[in-house]
C-alpha cells in the first residue's frame, strides 16, 4: 500500500496516528477483499484551524469538522442503499483512493465527549473517511443505514465497540 502521511501536528505523533491508520485502513480493505499493496492513498493529520480551512474552501461549512474525505473517483450509485462499485487499477496497476484529512482537537473532544479511548474514536473516524473514499456517504438514510452498518461489522473486526449505540453523551456516533 502506498500510504502518504502528513503530520501537521505533533500531537498525532504521540496519539500512534500512523500504526491506528494502517489498522483502520487495512481493515476496511480486507473487509473488501482489495489487495492492501496495490492501494494508494493520503492522510492528512492536522489540527481544527487546518481542516476548518478545508472544510470551508471545500464544502463552504466555515467550521472544523473532524473528517474529510476526497475520493480518487466517484463510485457511488444512484439508487439510495446500493453497494458502490469497487475501484479498479490505474494504468500503473495501483488503485487510487484519494485522501484524507482528520483534525486533533475535534477527535480528541469527541472521544473525551464520548468516554471513549482516543485511539478507538481515530480508528473509527479513519474506517469512516476510507469508507467515502470507497463511494459510501451519508446524505441519504439508506445510504447512511448501509454506511454506518460496515462502520459497525469493520470495528467490530477490530475488537472496537458499535460507536453509533446511544448513551448520554452529546456528540454519540456523529461523524462530518
Amino acid at each position: 500500500m502506498t500510504l502518504d502521511i502528513s503530520l501537521d501536528d505533533s500531537r498525532w505523533q504521540d496519539a500512534d496516528l500512523i500504526t491506528y491508520a494502517e489498522q483502520a485502513i487495512h481493515a476496511v480493505l480486507g473487509h473488501f477483499g482489495l489487495d492492501v499493496d496495490d492501494c494508494e492513498l493520503s492522510l492528512l493529520a492536522c489540527d481544527d484551524a487546518r481542516i476548518m480551512e478545508l472544510n470551508t474552501e471545500f464544502r463552504q461549512k466555515a467550521k472544523p469538522t473532524n473528517v474529510l474525505s476526497w475520493p480518487a473517483e466517484d463510485l457511488s450509485q444512484e439508487e439510495a442503499g446500493d453497494e458502490p462499485l469497487l475501484p479498479e487499477a490505474d494504468f500503473t496497476g495501483e488503485i487510487p483512493l484519494g485522501d484524507i484529512a482528520i483534525a486533533y482537537e475535534t477527535c480528541a473532544r469527541e472521544a473525551e465527549d464520548a468516554g471513549k479511548p482516543l485511539a478507538d474514536h481515530l480508528r473509527h473516524l479513519i474506517v469512516h473517511g476510507v469508507l467515502h473514499l470507497l463511494g459510501y456517504d451519508h446524505i441519504r438514510d439508506p445510504d447512511a443505514t448501509l454506511m454506518e452498518r460496515l462502520e459497525v461489522q469493520i470495528l467490530g473486526k477490530m475488537g472496537i465497540d458499535d460507536p453509533y449505540t446511544l448513551d448520554d453523551s452529546p456528540n454519540q456516533g456523529r461523524i462530518g
